[in-house]
């Protein structure tokens, strides 16, 4: 899968200090992948953010250009658990 990150994305990754391979990860092995409105899929995990010393949930919005195209339109970290994992 090729992975391209916009300069949006790039920036926010860098003013929120989420490092590439985090992100990386989460879209390669998701804990869920979400449709979401204008065509955007949305990766997110749990994981454990060590400088805030709590779980949350890292969200990466991309849009799917071709089959194995993966385009990151932004992405950001949160707390609230609750609000955005899907519970089965």
């Amino acid at each position: 899968m090729n992975i391209i990150f916009t300069s949006h994305a790039k920036l926010e990754m860098k003013r929120r200090n989420i490092k590439e391979s985090l992100v990386i990860s989460v879209i390669k092995k998701a804990g869920q992948k979400i449709n979401s409105k204008n065509n955007r899929i949305i990766f997110q995990s749990k994981f454990f953010d060590a400088d805030a010393q709590t779980k949350m949930i890292l969200r990466v919005i991309c849009e799917l250009i071709k089959q194995e195209i993966v385009k990151i339109i932004t992405v950001y970290k949160t707390s609230k658990i609750k609000k955005y994992w899907v519970e089965d």
